[in-house]
C-alpha cells in the first residue's frame, strides 16, 4: 500500500513537471518577443542634455526621458532657411559630451542634436547657432531675435524632404535666474505634444564676457 502511494505521489510529481515544460515552451517565445520589442523601441533615457552655450555659461543638464512609444524614422536636416531674415545657413550634427550640448563648430553653421529628434519623429527638433562670434562679429543667427510669431521656418533634408515650421513663440531666458533644469526640458529641449522647431541662440546683455541671457524661438509644423 505504502509502495502505491509512493508510486502515485512521483506520478503526480512528474505529471506536473511536464505541464510546467509545456507552459514554458508556450511562454518563452513571448517573453523573447517582448525581450526584443524593448530593445527595438525607444530608451527610456533618450539624452543627457542641456542648452549649448554659444559663448556664455552652461545652467546645468538634464534627463531627457523619452517615451517607449515607437516614432515614426524621420530624417536629417542639412539646411534652415528663414526667408524674412534671410537666413540660409548650412546644418551639422551637433555632439552631447557627457550630458553637455556642444557649441556650433564655427560662426555660419546651424547644429542640430540628433539624440533629441530628427525631423518627422513627431517631437522637438532642437538647433543652435551663434548670434555673433568673437573674430566675426555678427554671425549666423544674427536675425533670429527679430523673429515673431508667424514667421515661417524651413528645414531641408539631404534627399530633398522640406518641412516648414510657423514660430509660435520667443523669449528671452535669463540664464542664472530662468534656466533650470525643469525650465529647460519643459520649455525649450523637452517635447512638445507635437512636431516642434526649437531654435536657440545668446541674447541679452553681455557683460564684457559673456552674454547673459538665452534667446530661444519656438515653431510648430505647419500642417500640410
Amino acid at each position: 500500500m505504502k509502495r502505491e502511494l509512493r508510486l502515485s505521489g512521483l506520478a503526480r510529481a512528474l505529471g506536473l513537471l511536464v505541464v510546467l515544460a509545456l507552459l514554458l515552451g508556450l511562454f518563452l517565445p513571448l517573453l523573447a518577443a517582448a525581450a526584443q520589442d524593448d530593445e527595438s523601441g525607444d530608451s527610456g533615457k533618450v539624452a543627457l542634455a542641456e542648452v549649448p552655450t554659444t559663448g556664455a555659461r552652461r545652467p546645468g543638464p538634464v534627463v531627457m526621458v523619452g517615451s517607449k512609444v515607437r516614432t515614426p524614422p524621420g530624417w536629417v536636416p542639412v539646411e534652415l532657411q528663414v526667408d524674412r531674415i534671410g537666413l540660409d545657413a548650412p546644418v551639422e550634427q551637433g555632439s552631447i559630451v557627457d550630458g553637455v550640448m556642444q557649441d556650433p563648430s564655427g560662426p555660419w553653421v546651424v547644429a542640430w542634436y540628433a539624440p533629441l529628434s530628427k525631423v518627422g519623429q513627431g517631437k522637438n527638433v532642437v538647433m543652435a547657432g551663434h548670434v555673433d562670434y568673437w573674430d566675426t562679429g555678427p554671425a549666423i543667427f544674427q536675425g533670429v531675435p527679430s523673429l515673431v510669431p508667424g514667421d515661417v521656418i524651413r528645414v531641408l533634408g539631404e534627399d530633398g524632404q522640406t518641412e516648414e515650421y510657423s514660430v509660435e513663440w520667443a523669449q528671452l531666458f535669463d540664464v542664472a535666474s530662468q534656466l533650470t533644469p525643469e525650465v529647460i526640458q519643459r520649455d525649450i529641449v523637452g517635447t512638445t505634444g507635437q512636431e516642434s522647431l526649437t531654435l536657440i541662440t545668446c541674447g541679452g546683455t553681455f557683460d564684457g564676457q559673456e552674454y547673459l541671457q538665452r534667446f530661444v524661438v519656438r515653431a510648430n509644423k505647419i500642417s500640410s
